[in-house]
């Protein structure tokens, strides 16, 4: 399996999870294995989503993911210019937190600050969901790099350091999953590069012996975000075990699924997305002409990243 067949399943593993986990959206533990008792899930819709169709994690990683791409590196001020674009065009779904920065009227650099002053709570998930594309993007670079990129992206919206610090963490375990290896292994050494003043809580939650019940917070915050991810992947064998293990768990469904699917698409590669779940998997782009990629379109964006990072 290459490089870039991994890459391919990053990014289409991570909208196949959002879609998969878009319906279950805020149900109870179970709800997905009620529906699904053989764990063959579909992209069956509702809950105000067709079937297949992305939310707002999928399209703020692709818009993350074209702003690398078209200004040739990281250019904050232009990816956080497409994020207000998305965001004033009314999404189907958006963060409130994510709202209040992007359309709050501040500066690129200073509007999740003010905002985390103001409210002194930014430790969302929302930065871990639309990690997919600058991970792939950046993992050419190394550790250091790719960490210092995702803390740099997650500051966009997210005020709290303990976002910025769990989305170097995404970034670091699909680089090392990218290149073959086993993402679960590298983490001490991850964790090692995390702030001292982060670090212990990140290595609670990504320890062998934790459980999405012990989360201490809803899955919408992103320690048992990203926790949940890492559980749904060492405690099963295929993308799509791990994908309904982590829809079953319920509350912030699509992520807690989209998180997981980079990590396993990025382990089991662009086969082991389902292929049924393909042809339906689609994603809206609000604000920006009424365009909608489809698992083609993300299969380009996917080589094209791994191409140019």
């Amino acid at each position: 399996m290459t490089n870039t067949d991994r890459a391919v399943g990053a990014v289409l593993g991570s909208a196949a999870g959002d879609a998969l986990g878009a319906p279950f959206e805020f149900g109870l533990p179970g709800v997905f294995r009620e529906r699904f008792p053989d764990g063959a899930g579909e992209l069956c819709g509702g809950g105000g989503w067709d079937p297949g169709e992305a939310t707002d994690d999928t399209q703020m990683a692709v818009l993350l993911g074209e702003s690398l791409l078209e200004r040739g590196g990281l250019d904050l001020p232009d990816v956080f210019d497409r994020f207000r674009r998305w965001a004033a065009a009314d999404p189907k779904d958006i963060g409130l937190q994510t709202e209040q920065v992007l359309l709050g009227g501040d500066p690129w650099d200073l509007a999740s600050s003010l905002h985390f002053q103001a409210n002194m709570y930014a430790a969302g998930n929302g930065s871990l969901m639309r990690a997919a594309t600058s991970a792939v993007y950046f993992a050419a670079r190394g550790r250091a790099a790719t960490m210092d990129a995702a803390r740099r992206l997650a500051a966009l919206t997210h005020g709290d350091g303990a976002a910025w610090e769990g989305t170097a963490i995404l970034h670091e375990l699909v680089r090392v999953a990218l290149l073959g290896e086993d993402p679960l292994t590298a983490l001490p050494v991850t964790l090692a590069e995390v702030a001292p003043a982060h670090r212990d809580r990140w290595a609670t939650v990504l320890s062998p012996g934790w459980h999405p019940d012990d989360a201490t917070e809803f899955n919408g915050a992103v320690w048992p975000c990203l926790g949940s991810a890492v559980w749904a992947l060492r405690t099963t064998r295929s993308f799509e075990e791990a994908l309904a293990a982590a829809v079953d768990l319920g509350g912030d469904t699509d992520t807690v699924a989209a998180v997981t699917g980079t990590l396993a698409g990025a382990v089991y590669g662009s086969a082991g997305v389902p292929a049924r779940w393909l042809s339906a998997l689609h994603v809206p782009l609000p604000g920006f002409g009424g365009r909608v990629l489809r698992a083609d379109d993300l299969r380009d964006l996917a080589r094209d990243l791994a191409t140019a990072g």
